[in-house]
């Protein structure tokens, strides 16, 4: 058996992959601390962008019911706020992410893909939190679902537990393109290389921004945006790019640290 989480750079980008096909890619402790480490780990770089993939026939089927078989609420408290805390570094680091999603995503496997900043799905890949027919519903992944569906999409997922295919997931706005499976590493690849042009410091505070401000009120977005907005205008590439947009010449952008 190897490695449960691979790490790969290749130019500006970092494929962090799920390798434990066998196991359906389950996020057992284990898993949920690597990816942490992972993601944190790419958060430190210069890497523009970091594709989330995953190994054999399933993405991710959730998490690994052998930490929680006879645990006492410690333990699941344990098991869940890992995972947490697993999510939070993925919308924290300033590195665009993007879900390589190649087939069933499922209950906190859903949760990931949904925490991601952008996913794109092979006509392959299904999507399910399903855990109220199993008897623990999806307190946690219905967090993140809801924050990328509406509210009666968020809850037909929850309280019906039926997967959607990726068609529906793409209506649903759960994803940002679907393809057929041989055209999805071109597809992911080129949706990153179109999030990531341009200054990479300024992406990395407009993402961070982003989930910060997205919960706001609208008041208090504003306040917020404002204060960011005057801060990153004042920076070296937002300097840069106004200067070539009013000599109207190409910018020259990487004058800012990440």
């Amino acid at each position: 058996m190897g490695k449960p989480v691979l790490c790969e750079r290749s130019g500006d980008v970092v494929r962090i992959t799920l390798n434990q096909p066998e196991r359906r890619n389950a996020l057992s402790l284990t898993v949920l601390r690597e990816l942490t480490e992972a993601f944190a780990a790419v958060g430190k770089t210069d890497a523009a962008g970091v594709v989330l993939a995953a190994q054999g026939p399933v993405f991710c089927a959730g998490h690994n019911f052998g930490d929680m078989l006879g645990a006492d609420y410690a333990a699941t408290y344990e098991v869940f706020e890992t995972c947490t805390r697993m999510m939070k570094v993925v919308q924290s680091i300033p590195q665009i992410v993007v879900a390589r999603v190649h087939a069933l995503a499922t209950a906190a496997g859903c949760q990931l893909v949904a925490t991601c900043d952008l996913a794109v799905a092979a006509d392959t890949a299904s999507f399910a939190i399903p855990g109220g027919k199993g008897g623990l519903f999806c307190h946690t992944p219905l967090v993140a679902v809801a924050r990328n569906l509406g509210r009666k999409r968020a809850l037909e997922m929850a309280l019906t537990g039926d997967a959607i295919d990726a068609q529906t997931a793409l209506q649903w706005g759960f994803v940002n393109a679907v393809v057929p499976i041989d055209q999805l590493d071109d597809a992911v690849a080129d949706l990153l290389r179109r999030a990531t042009r341009g200054s990479a410091h300024s992406k990395g505070l407009g993402k961070q921004a982003f989930y910060r401000q997205v919960e706001m009120s609208q008041d208090d977005a504003y306040a917020y945006a404002v204060g960011m907005m005057a801060a990153a205008a004042t920076t070296v590439d937002a300097q840069e790019g106004i200067a070539a947009f009013l000599a109207k010449r190409p910018p020259n952008f990487g004058g800012d640290p990440k």
